[in-house]
């Protein structure tokens, strides 16, 4: 049932005198009204009131993804936004969802920090009568009606493709490689993982070590400076963003080394830095994960808060880059 990214249809502005009522509303993190604003707990005036609660702020990706929301999830196209950043925490979103419950938004929409723990406050919000909708990441649930739909990548084929590469360029070689893994009980490390291993299998690339650096540069450098003192025969690094295979990179410098060469490095996400990095040639190859999810978003809260029938599963393309197509793309690169 999954289809390929939805039409980025041009959404309808709402009226003058909408504008003039509600002017410009965003929540901070604990998710309460902006100053001098009321919510609108309905959509009986044409605007949709959406609660979201972001992961955090851990990457240049999500960077992205966040300013997408904020980009399309505007006044002039009928939403009243109220967005939360739960700074890497579960708790922190399940308070925002709660809050947005007690509000009485018209649509809850998250990007999960980890795949379980949700069935609790998801009952509520649909107790509540509330919509939720998945942006990125998926739930790990038994229960496909606590959400309406799911916008995002396919991250067990964005793993698959890194590998594939992987095995195309290095089987035979005897590699040996070492695992920057993504947040640990996130959806996009364990689907990564799984769909690196799928594609490697059967091949003579083995993976010698894999340790999550959570998604950040900071701590893709640290883990691999481990790696690097703990193994004198690493061939390549996976990561499962750009921002640990950059965080490596300044590792793999400072051990005097050369990457892209001396230790090749494969990753996941295709943001501006690392394109630049791919260009430069201190990256390989890089899978793309597109963060421009907003005006997927703003279609599916539409249909929803309408009663319209909405895709279960929507998966966004991805494609895939080395480095002469990363030149080519690097110039008209939105994020």
């Amino acid at each position: 049932m999954a289809r390929t990214t939805l039409t980025r249809t041009v959404l309808a502005a709402v009226s003058v005198v909408s504008l003039f009522a509600l002017g410009a509303c965003a929540s901070d993190a604990g998710g309460e009204p902006a100053a001098g604003g009321e919510t609108s707990g309905g959509a009986d005036d044409g605007v949709i009131t959406l609660g979201f609660s972001q992961v955090g702020a851990e990457s240049g990706w999500r960077a992205a993804n966040t300013k997408s929301i904020q980009d399309t999830l505007t006044v002039d196209n009928g939403f009243e936004l109220k967005f939360s950043d739960a700074q890497q925490k579960q708790e922190n979103q399940i308070q925002a969802i709660r809050s947005y419950i007690t509000q009485g938004v018209d649509v809850i929409a998250f990007s999960p920090v980890v795949e379980t723990g949700w069935d609790a406050v998801l009952q509520e919000a649909k107790s509540a009568g509330i919509p939720v909708i998945l942006t990125d990441r998926a739930v790990d649930s038994s229960d496909e009606t606590l959400y309406e739909s799911f916008i995002g990548s396919d991250f067990v084929k964005e793993g698959e493709m890194a590998g594939e590469w992987v095995v195309e360029q290095y089987d035979g070689e005897g590699y040996q490689a070492v695992e920057l893994q993504g947040t640990t009980g996130a959806a996009p490390a364990i689907d990564r993982k799984e769909g690196f291993e799928s594609a490697i299998e059967g091949s003579d690339v083995e993976i010698i070590d894999s340790q999550t650096g959570n998604f950040t540069r900071a701590e893709g450098k640290t883990v691999m400076e481990g790696f690097l003192n703990k193994h004198d025969d690493i061939d390549l690094v996976f990561a499962h963003n750009d921002d640990m295979g950059l965080g490596a990179i300044e590792a793999i410098e400072a051990a005097g080394m050369t990457p892209g060469e001396d230790i090749k490095i494969v990753t996941i996400d295709a943001v501006k830095d690392g394109m630049q990095a791919l260009v430069d040639g201190k990256i390989n190859y890089i899978v793309e994960c597109n963060p421009l999810l907003g005006p997927d978003l703003a279609e599916i809260a539409q249909k929803v808060v309408a009663g319209e029938e909405v895709e279960k599963r929507i998966v966004v393309k991805d494609e895939a880059f080395d480095q002469a197509a990363a030149e080519e793309a690097l110039p008209t690169r939105e994020y």
